[in-house]
């Protein structure tokens, strides 16, 4: 099993925020097949071997998935991916 941990740095409002938060998994949706749902500030999504959540904070957005064994082999991949996918939709 892998876990990645991504910190992006934003000066965004709360609204504007969530609509970045809601944009990155959109695209993890479409891109993983992944079940999305808010709860509160956190983002949480899931699919068979993979699981995790966005959490919003101020001036921060901190994303932690957990990947399953099979998952885990493309641990470099998804981080990229979802790295820059973060770095555009909070810039």
């Amino acid at each position: 099993m892998a876990d990645i941990n991504i910190v992006q740095e934003h000066s965004l409002s709360n609204e504007a925020a969530r609509a970045a938060a809601q944009k990155v998994a959109d695209r993890l949706a479409g891109e993983y097949g992944l079940a999305c749902r808010w709860d509160g500030d956190v983002l949480r999504f899931a699919r068979s071997g993979v699981e995790g959540a966005l959490t919003l904070g101020e001036q921060r957005a901190a994303m932690r998935i957990k990947l399953g064994l099979f998952a885990s082999a493309f641990a470099p991949t998804i981080e990229a991916k979802v790295a820059e996918s973060m770095r555009k939709v909070f810039a």
